[in-house]
């Protein structure tokens, strides 16, 4: 059995990812939710319609011993299981200006997003090195490639996967293991709701937000096998946002 594991599967551009592989791949589908079981339930139940199998997979990326817990747990009962893809997408934000910021809000936002990551990644790292073949997608933002005010811990903990990324792949490359980031700009989600959107549209280029599936579509192409020649990369889906 061939999995994809995607981390904050259960909304927003994880649901989408999750849905889009459930289209597009072959994959067994891990979809990893740290609270609200409703939500990654109605993933699955998307995932099943699409003719895909997968499973629920709950822990706190942010959470070294849970994330090895439940990762021990379920390859102890799926021996045969091999994941070849990872897709770190669990990330946070406690936005607000850096002299206000506090302690908790800093380490809230690296833990999830950027330990979140090693955590993840590196459970798998040496199977994946064993199975000489594997796609890891990790999810940034523009805030890591350009830096957005108001988002100081955001903006570092996306900034730093990117430099993982870059490092990470020319590790692994003759492995035939890529490792690739995507940075989405302003995407419509849960996460952007809160957002003045007819004022922000006034910085993007195509005059609108992107939706989920635009950066599934993306994320699909890079676990593909037709991305072999693709790593190290930091691919860019806002609009034009900076161009």
């Amino acid at each position: 059995m061939k999995c994809a594991i995607v981390t904050g599967g259960s909304r927003g551009i994880g649901r989408a990812i999750c849905e889009k592989l459930a289209q597009e791949s072959d994959y067994h589908i891990l979809i990893n939710y740290q609270s609200n079981q409703q939500a990654a339930e109605e993933t699955l139940a998307a995932v099943k319609a699409y003719g895909a199998t997968g499973e629920l997979v709950q822990f706190d990326v942010a959470d070294a011993e849970n994330v090895t817990q439940v990762l021990t747990q379920w390859q102890e009962e799926n021996p045969k299981a091999v994941v070849e893809v990872i897709v770190n997408n669990a990330g946070i934000t406690r936005d607000g200006m850096f002299m206000w910021m506090t302690h908790k809000d800093w380490n809230d936002v690296i833990n999830t997003s950027l330990n979140g990551f090693f955590n993840v990644t590196n459970f798998f790292m040496q199977k994946l090195l064993r199975n000489r073949y594997g796609r890891i997608v990790n999810m940034v933002s523009v805030s890591g490639v350009k830096g957005t005010p108001g988002q100081t811990n955001y903006s570092a903990a996306k900034a730093a996967i990117i430099g993982a990324t870059k490092a990470l792949a020319q590790e692994v490359a003759k492995r035939k293991i890529t490792v690739n980031a995507v940075a989405p700009g302003f995407i419509r989600t849960d996460m952007t709701s809160e957002l003045d959107e007819s004022e922000l549209i006034k910085m993007v280029p195509v005059n609108r937000f992107g939706e989920a599936e635009e950066v599934a579509d993306l994320v699909s192409f890079l676990v593909s096998k037709k991305s072999g020649y693709i790593t190290g990369e930091v691919i860019n889906i806002n609009g034009g946002i900076y161009s």
